[in-house]
């Protein structure tokens, strides 16, 4: 998620962003908001379809929300046992 912090500074135009990591039942869950211009997409460069795969390797979930106009919201679930 440290690359998500790093497309957020670079990418988004925003000046302020949002972490926020949860322990869920099934492991653990995080989530970053940035509040700039939006847009993000797979299909725009490898580097989100990278992490996804990333994460797919660890069993773990993976989703993306990024209007034109933003927020952009980056979400990863891990399976983690407690």
């Amino acid at each position: 998620m440290a690359e998500s912090l790093t497309n957020a500074a670079t990418h988004s135009g925003s000046d302020q962003d949002e972490v926020h990591l949860a322990r869920t039942r099934s492991g653990l869950g995080v989530r970053i908001r940035d509040e700039g211009r939006g847009g993000a997409a797979e299909s725009a460069g490898t580097g989100l379809l990278g992490r996804r795969r990333r994460v797919a390797a660890l069993d773990g979930s993976t989703r993306v929300t990024s209007p034109v106009g933003g927020p952009t919201v980056a979400e990863v679930d891990l399976p983690c046992v407690w």
